[in-house]
């Protein structure tokens, strides 16, 4: 199956990564961040968490308020592995490089 993830915000102010098919984000997650003692740390759910355990349902390109011209190939990998349960790296994801304050990089292992 072919994927073509992105990383949006919502226009409730929500950012989602998905797979785009059409003009539709399907099998959402939503970025939260989770502040810990070492700083900041951003957490991958299901967009319908917590109610639904799984990626399922679509948001539609109008609710879509901005649309990130990249979204990070470790976003993108941790992505794939919550949707496919299959591991395809061994480090954890580290954006660091991205800005955002202090706290240092996003673990979402």
């Amino acid at each position: 199956m072919s994927y073509d993830i992105r990383l949006v915000k919502l226009v409730s102010g929500e950012m989602v990564v998905g797979n785009y098919v059409g003009s539709d984000i399907e099998e959402p997650a939503i970025l939260q961040a989770m502040p810990t003692q070492q700083g900041t740390q951003m957490v991958l759910l299901p967009y319908g968490y917590p109610f639904d355990q799984e990626m399922q349902g679509k948001i539609a390109q109008s609710h879509v308020l901005f649309e990130y011209k990249n979204c990070p190939e470790e976003l993108k990998t941790k992505y794939i592995e919550a949707k496919t349960n299959i591991s395809l790296s061994s480090g954890g994801l580290d954006l660091s490089g991205m800005g955002g304050g202090a706290g240092g990089g996003l673990d979402l292992s």
